[in-house]
């Protein structure tokens, strides 16, 4: 779920938004594992985008 700022984090300075459409079923267990995850571990939400996007890459070859 994208969270609002009214200022940006330094960290989030070099952020780009990414946009995604998906079909709602892979949405919502997109937001489910992300939730699961981040409960679990601890781990920042946006730590937890970025993997996935790594993930995704490297099994693409990219």
């Amino acid at each position: 779920m994208p969270v609002d700022r009214e200022q940006p984090n330094e960290s989030d300075q070099d952020l780009v938004e990414l946009k995604l459409k998906l079909p709602r079923d892979l949405y919502r267990a997109y937001q489910r594992c992300s939730w699961i995850i981040t409960h679990e571990t601890g781990r920042d939400q946006l730590e937890i985008m970025e993997e996935m996007v790594l993930d995704y890459l490297v099994k693409k070859e990219c």
